[in-house]
């Protein structure tokens, strides 16, 4: 795989003008992006088509969690939108999960239809570890949770996970090649975790077995975007 189209670059801002600014001083260096809740909240579902109009790739990652119906109408909207990835989370639950996978494959074999979209189910987030999954009332410790909710979403048509790279190596060897892994939480060495704690490089990210490595603010607060995600890019070549 292109290691441009491992790299996704977080769209973490709040107007459709900074994201292009970002997608511009970035250049060639990536060609997939994530819009999240922050920007999609801020301007809907018109970033997206612009996005994808211009041929990237698109992670929407809006981490859909509530009834199956009400999940299923959501990916059949970002289906429509014809986005690459969209997440949601593990948690939801089997039906929930099937639900999901069902209405993206319905839409992909439409004549019209996104092929190939990629429902990605959310696992723990790296801003959690296994005391704050106690706080919450968990007694499983994180890589017990993910390889738990891997195999309810793998059971329910999910063919790819979000996880953190410390997990990827124990998801592998549990689930083979063909589980697509993005990991969030991914900082060059030296740089700040922000609001993450399971952090790790983009070498180690993919060296653990990431498919795809998510990274925000390293790239998009950079005084050159374009050389950060290079450098990045260097590391998963």
């Amino acid at each position: 795989m292109d290691p441009r189209q491992r790299l996704i670059v977080a769209l973490d801002v709040s107007t459709a003008v900074a994201a292009r600014r970002i997608v511009a001083a970035v250049g060639d260096s990536a060609h997939a992006y994530k819009v999240g809740m922050q920007l999609y909240t801020a301007e809907g579902p018109s970033i997206v088509r612009e996005l994808v109009g211009s041929g990237r790739s698109v992670f929407l990652d809006l981490k859909y969690h509530d009834i199956p119906t009400t999940v299923a109408a959501a990916v059949r909207e970002a289906a429509e939108l014809r986005v690459s990835m969209v997440t949601v989370h593990a948690s939801g639950g089997g039906k929930m999960l099937r639900a999901a996978t069902d209405v993206a494959a319905a839409v992909a074999a439409t004549p019209a239809g996104q092929p190939g979209l990629l429902v990605l189910a959310v696992t723990v987030l790296t801003s959690l570890d296994d005391v704050e999954l106690g706080k919450i009332g968990l007694r499983s410790s994180v890589a017990e949770q993910v390889l738990r909710l891997t195999a309810l979403a793998r059971s329910n048509g999910c063919k790819g996970v979000v996880a953190s790279a410390r997990e990827a190596a124990a998801l592998r060897e549990e689930f083979g090649r063909d589980l697509t892994i993005v990991t969030p939480g991914v900082r060059l060495a030296g740089s700040g975790h922000d609001d993450q704690i399971r952090v790790v490089t983009p070498a180690e990210a993919i060296a653990a077995g990431a498919s795809h490595i998510v990274v925000g603010r390293p790239i998009t607060e950079a005084q050159d975007p374009a050389a950060e995600a290079r450098a990045i890019l260097a590391q998963i070549s």
